[in-house]
């Protein structure tokens, strides 16, 4: 363990707790998908202050165009190494994510296309899981507001009950302060801050909640 990753654990050590969180079988191993640093900062700080280990699993075909994945796989893979934690990170095959997505181009945000696109990428990270010896899954696009908490969680439920050893861990991320935590560590650790969710067509503002479209700068999309 490096002295950053010492010094940030003992800091959350010291932190009042806002909440409990338990994992399912008590494990203090997890997998969590990631799908950028920014919403992914909080959920793993409250994990290392709870005594979870995280190993981040980055799964996202979704985002367009490669550039882009790559910054925000950049992201992660700076924010990981700083707090000595694995992060491993799945094939990039956007044109297969496509062909999943055919038919589903109009969608809107928080409609069918997204539901795919979630069960997708968590039907991947319950397959490593499985594979790699990891009992409990979770994402951290459970701590984005512009993302349905039912349309993740079905996703995940459903990717988990392929395996017998697998768990879905549907904890809400947005609670206990997390979503402030959150915006400090944007800016404490100056992290690239997208301004859409992904793929091509969250680029679209015909395919956005209006909400989104005068969201500041400040926020995060995943």
């Amino acid at each position: 363990m490096n002295y950053c990753a010492y010094k940030i654990i003992q800091k959350n050590r010291n932190m009042k707790k806002k909440f409990e969180i338990t994992v399912p079988d008590g494990s203090t191993k997890v997998l969590l998908h990631a799908c950028c640093a920014p919403c992914s900062s909080a959920i793993v700080e409250c994990m290392m202050q709870h005594g979870i280990t995280p190993t981040i699993y980055y799964c996202n075909p979704n985002i367009y165009p490669e550039s882009e994945y790559q910054i925000r796989r950049d992201e992660c893979q700076r924010y990981a190494k700083e707090l000595g934690l694995e992060m491993v990170e799945a094939e990039y095959d956007h044109e297969d994510w496509l062909c999943h997505m055919k038919g589903l181009e109009a969608e809107p945000e928080r409609g069918g296309r997204c539901l795919k696109c979630f069960r997708m990428r968590l039907k991947k990270t319950a397959e490593y899981a499985h594979k790699h010896g990891y009992s409990v899954i979770t994402t951290t696009l459970a701590s984005s507001r512009w993302k349905s908490l039912e349309q993740i969680n079905e996703a995940g439920t459903a990717a988990a009950e392929a395996y017998d050893d697998v768990i879905w861990w549907d904890q809400n991320w947005r609670k206990g302060g997390l979503t402030e935590r959150r915006a400090c560590l944007i800016k404490e650790w100056n992290f690239y801050n997208q301004r859409y969710c992904g793929c091509e067509f969250s680029m679209s503002a015909g395919h956005m909640p209006k909400e989104e479209q005068e969201t500041p700068e400040s926020e995060v999309r995943n």
